[in-house]
């Protein structure tokens, strides 16, 4: 049986990584995002793949009207519809201190618009009893930091939420998973600081698939980060909030 992704902010780095590697799977795509021309590129090169469908649609996580043409396109299709959520913004802390206007955008962006849609979707995920969720998250929600605590709160929501997704699509066997990457080389991150630990968007790609076939409910990629967060989470309060990091 087919399967078809609904990727969510298909011109990210590792959106593209994980279409290149499903399409040779065999997957089908819905591809959305804000760029058109990006994404009909991307879709041009899945069907050369292997996807045996791979369509751009228009996706903003702060316009909702542009999610119904998505989810009714979703519904005409038969076999199981999956979702990859990979949207997401990071601005600098520093510019978020300056201007506290934009924290509603990065909300939106990583938590509430996606989180929104899943919503909306998950009711038809639940009558067909297949499908699965990838949430793409982020380490900085493990833990608020002095140098990304708006971006790592709205990455914390969303982690919180599909928990409850999980518990919730689980019952229908629809499979929810969430992942945790540390610094990855993609735009989000280009020009920053080098960051240790980073990775690049083919490991998490290769990470992912490797969760979902084990039926991971979080995986953190690549895996040192579980550890290091481990150790980050039991730094008692009161030595935490004097760190600088």
């Amino acid at each position: 049986m087919t399967e078809t992704w609904i990727i969510l902010g298909a011109t990210s780095s590792i959106a593209r990584a994980f279409i290149r590697q499903e399409a040779a799977n065999g997957s089908g795509f819905l591809l959305c995002g804000r760029d058109m021309d990006d994404i009909a590129a991307t879709a041009a090169d899945a069907r050369l793949r292997g996807a045996p469908m791979a369509e751009a649609m228009a996706f903003d996580a702060r316009q909702p009207d542009t999610f119904a043409p998505i989810l009714d396109r979703a519904a005409s299709l038969s076999g199981a519809v999956s979702v990859a959520v990979f949207v997401g913004s990071m601005p600098e802390q520093a510019a978020i201190d300056a201007d506290p206007a934009m924290i509603a955008g990065v909300v939106t962006d990583s938590f509430t618009g996606p989180a929104q849609f899943l919503t909306a979707i998950a009711p038809m995920m639940e009558t067909r009893g297949a499908g699965r969720v990838v949430g793409v998250g982020s380490v900085a929600g493990d833990r608020g930091r002095l140098g990304n605590y708006v971006y790592g709160a709205s990455k914390a929501g969303f982690a919180t939420y599909l928990s409850g997704l999980r518990n919730r699509l689980g019952r229908s066997g629809v499979h929810v998973m969430t992942v945790k990457p540390g610094p990855v080389d993609t735009a989000m991150t280009w020009g920053g600081p080098k960051q240790p630990l980073s990775t690049t968007p083919e490991v998490v790609a290769r990470d992912i698939a490797r969760g979902l076939a084990k039926r991971r409910n979080v995986i953190y990629t690549a895996g040192i980060w579980r550890l290091v967060m481990a150790v980050v989470r039991a730094i008692p309060e009161p030595i935490f909030k004097k760190m600088t990091f």
